[in-house]
């Protein structure tokens, strides 16, 4: 039976306007959307709590006992229904807000029920809205099927159209009178799952929807979360063997006089081991005839620039060209400043290709790459065009790869008749259970050590109401001669209350940091690119002293002598965004500060998210704090990697292990069977094909 084929709205308790908020709000379109739509939690019905025992920051509870005294409160909006609940151990007041004729017809008063919600606290006494309410014989009936009771992710749209959590376990339970004795086919072969000790994939979504007791639901959750990762492990693993079967690498075998050169004359500082390391294992990536498919993460300021340059000279002194493509113009610019200064007096042409670029010249360099004179080309989305050829592409290096969509990225794949190497490189430190998903295919080198004599940035939190002492700071650091960047939110739903406030920061600095004593810039995304060009080049030229800035300078102009960056409003920050924008400053040998500023009413995850800025400048840690914190749907850049991270079930944060061994397993499997040709995987085949309409492939798209 095909449950992908049939339509939701056909099953029993649906229909046409259920299925439609479903669709929309759910994403739920077939019987089997509906089938995986996984509770989030379970809560153990068999426990009853005492009303004594009740506080306001408890989860859902139930209790047993009697309703009295119903009233009508108020008129209009306001208008609500009370009553009260009373066991043995004291009174609880009820509230209904909507519904209250259905309640009153419904409920007998000084009867005994089981009401079932989450206690709040209103004028300092505990009370429960919306309790669900049931007759005793009808909960015993129902705990028949198991006293765990399944929670689903519910929008407020679909409440309203009667599919909140209890709603969709209705419709689950119609499903599964449906299906009756008929088996789910199993996504996994029979002996993996011997092997794993795993339970078979029908009873598994049996157990998960109306679990029986927790020890089957664990077996279950178990079983549903390692096929989930497995998968994801399975796809991105055999798409890495099928690339490098079928892509041949251009051979670059040679360590040359260009490489050795810049080695032994021109290196701005030692290579730290870090550095050292991430280039033998790009030179042994390249000297094979494999191609390279490289992710190079490293922290702001960990030397990348330098790693990248030298890996385009290995493809230079064996014959080929390179390019390197960054995501605005301004870092274009800067990584052409930077590597024309590091390569001095070389015999190598680097030319720089962005939509500002001349219509002669661009006649120029388009000549210059066919006839092979141009050896690096830097640029932006501009050398994406069709127009732009190359006599011999070895190396393509890809900066920020988050900012690139799919799409874009794949072009650069048509640059040459073979594909080149790709160095994928990115400053957003990735978790290695977010790497090992999104980018499993993919080789990752990670420089975790910054260059000798940069020293730790130091970071502090001020409540609002300390601009005093801020002020003073500033003045200080200024009197040194050095710069300072502050940072205003700027986020889409409140653009006008944002700007209101940069702009009012803005005039109050000026105040305080008058001119000719002082001189300010401002930039944000509402300026022309021309004028947001200006500003951010006069700042690193030195002819401002502060930049007022929103979010746009997190991928900015390298700034070694800016050693300030305050960040107002902390709290509308995320931390990957915090950490980057903290990035900006420390790249000189003088030591850096970062302010943050917040309210004081700070929410939980705030103030997390403030501790771990202020207690460390490790970008993985970070990484890490922020993939607990917002979950990796959320994080910058993943939902452009063509892996599909908004998982079922499995957490990366919660299941590393799971994701680990899914990982041994998988390499096993492929170790044996990299076509996965052999009879026994014939049904991993299978599943991998029902699942590949969704996907994308990375891997040849980097």
């Amino acid at each position: 039976m095909d449950l992908r084929s049939l339509d939701i709205k056909n099953l029993q308790g649906v229909g046409l306007k259920k299925a439609e908020v479903l669709k929309s709000d759910a994403n739920i379109f077939s019987y089997e959307d509906l089938l995986y739509y996984f509770p989030y939690k379970h809560i153990d019905r068999s426990r009853f709590y005492k009303v004594n025992e009740l506080r306001g920051n408890m989860p859902y509870v139930q209790l047993y006992g009697q309703i009295r005294n119903f009233k009508t409160l108020g008129e209009g909006r306001k208008k609500r229904l009370t009553a009260q609940f009373i066991d043995n151990t004291g009174i609880l007041e009820l509230v209904w807000f909507k519904g209250a004729d259905y309640v009153i017809k419904n409920i007998t008063p000084k009867q005994n029920f089981v009401i079932f919600g989450k206690p709040t606290v209103f004028n300092k006494r505990v009370n429960m809205a919306h309790p669900e309410v049931e007759r005793p014989e009808d909960f015993k009936r129902k705990l028949q099927g198991g006293a765990l009771m399944p929670v689903y992710n519910t929008s407020e749209r679909m409440k309203k159209s009667y599919l909140s959590s209890k709603g969709i376990q209705r419709i689950q339970a119609n499903l599964r009178n449906f299906l009756g004795m008929s088996r789910v086919s199993d996504t996994l072969p029979f002996y993996l799952v011997e092997q794993e000790r795993l339970m078979r994939l029908d009873e598994a979504l049996k157990q998960i929807h109306f679990p029986e007791s927790a020890q089957q639901l664990a077996k279950a959750q178990l079983r549903l979360k390692f096929e989930e990762l497995f998968l994801i492990q399975l796809r991105t693993l055999r798409t890495k063997h099928m690339r490098m079967d079928k892509y041949r690498g251009l051979p670059c075998p040679l360590i040359g006089d260009l490489f050795n050169d810049f080695f032994n004359n021109h290196l701005p500082f030692d290579l730290t081991g870090a550095q050292k390391r991430v280039i033998r294992e790009i030179r042994q990536d390249m000297g094979r005839e494999i191609q390279m498919n490289r992710l190079l993460q490293g922290d702001v300021g960990s030397g990348k620039t330098l790693v990248a340059l030298m890996t385009i000279l290995i493809a230079l002194d064996n014959g080929y060209q390179a390019c390197l493509m960054a995501p605005t113009e301004i870092l274009a610019h800067q990584h052409l400043e930077s590597i024309t200064e590091m390569l001095g007096n070389m015999d190598i042409n680097v030319r720089l290709l962005t939509g500002s670029t001349k219509k002669a010249e661009r006649a120029e360099i388009h000549t210059g790459l066919l006839d092979g004179s141009i050896h690096i080309l830097i640029g932006t989305h501009a050398l994406l065009e069709n127009i732009v050829q190359f006599k011999n592409l070895g190396i393509a290096v890809i900066d920020e790869q988050h900012r690139f969509g799919v799409a874009q990225r794949s072009k650069l794949w048509n640059k040459n008749q073979d594909p080149p190497h790709v160095l994928v490189m990115t400053a957003t430190p990735i978790p290695r259970t977010l790497a090992m998903t999104v980018y499993g295919d993919l080789d990752v080198s990670i420089i975790d050590e910054l260059p000798p004599g940069r020293k730790p940035i130091k970071t502090v939190h001020y409540f609002e109401g300390k601009q005093i002492e801020v002020e003073q700071f500033m003045r200080k650091e200024l009197a040194k001669g050095r710069q300072i960047y502050v940072v205003y939110p700027l986020i889409q739903e409140s653009e006008k209350l944002d700007m209101k406030s940069l702009e009012e920061g803005f005039e109050h600095l000026k105040k305080s940091f008058p001119e000719p004593e002082y001189s300010i810039g401002i930039v944000h995304g509402k300026l022309k690119n021309e004028d947001k060009d200006l500003a951010m080049n006069a700042f690193a030229k030195g002819e401002t002293q502060i930049l007022v800035a929103t979010t746009v300078i997190e991928v900015g102009v390298n700034v070694p002598n800016a050693s300030v960056m305050m960040i107002n409003s902390t709290e509308r920050f995320g931390l990957s965004q915090l950490h980057q924008l903290r990035g900006r400053v420390g790249r000189g040998a003088e030591q850096s500060y970062c302010i943050l500023t917040s309210s004081y009413k700070l929410s939980e995850e705030s103030k997390l998210r403030i501790q771990t800025m202020v207690g460390t400048n490790d970008g993985f840690e970070i990484a890490e704090a922020d993939l607990k914190l917002r979950g990796p749907g959320d994080l910058e850049g993943t939902q452009q990697s063509g892996i599909p991270i908004q998982l079922k079930i499995a957490s990366l944060t919660r299941d590393a292990q799971i994701l680990q061994h899914a990982r041994d397993v998988t390499e096993a499997i492929l170790s044996e069977d990299p076509k996965l040709e052999l009879e026994k995987n014939a049904v991993l085949v299978d599943t991998l094909r029902k699942q590949k309409a969704a996907q994308i492939n990375w891997s040849v798209i980097s």
